[in-house]
């Protein structure tokens, strides 16, 4: 039997274990936003592919017990691009991150990191 990690490559391998069609997931900005729909869409695909690799988990913001994870990236400006996932797990109450983006353990969260680094750099990196 795969596992969820295995199943879940690309976007469009989330749409599929969600049972969504990926040409649904288009979004309307008005054009003084437009310089932002990149970022919104990467928000959009990472918001679907997080739902996919947990597999029905949601995170229990009243639950102080209750790991949350999610990837951590490099932002300095280094050889690499100055954006590289970097394995880190902030384990206090604060949230450094949104919860739509949380994983239910490590191993999902350095898949994703790694996995899905070109999204999360579109979506948290303003390029000039």
């Amino acid at each position: 039997m795969s596992t969820i990690i295995e199943k879940i490559k690309t976007f469009e391998d989330a749409c599929k274990e969600l049972n969504l069609n990926p040409k649904d997931f288009t979004i309307t900005i008005p054009n003084e936003f437009s310089k932002h729909s990149e970022a919104l869409t990467a928000h959009l695909k990472l918001v679907v592919i997080t739902q996919a690799l947990n597999e029905g988990w949601e995170p229990d913001w009243s639950n102080w017990d209750e790991y949350k994870y999610y990837p951590w990236f490099d932002m300095e400006d280094s050889a690499s691009g100055g954006f590289s996932y970097y394995g880190y797990v902030f384990w206090l109450t604060t949230s450094g991150v949104g919860s739509r983006l949380c994983f239910k353990s490590r191993e999902l969260a350095e898949y994703a990191g790694k996995q899905f680094e070109g999204l999360y750099e579109t979506y948290f990196v303003i390029k000039k």
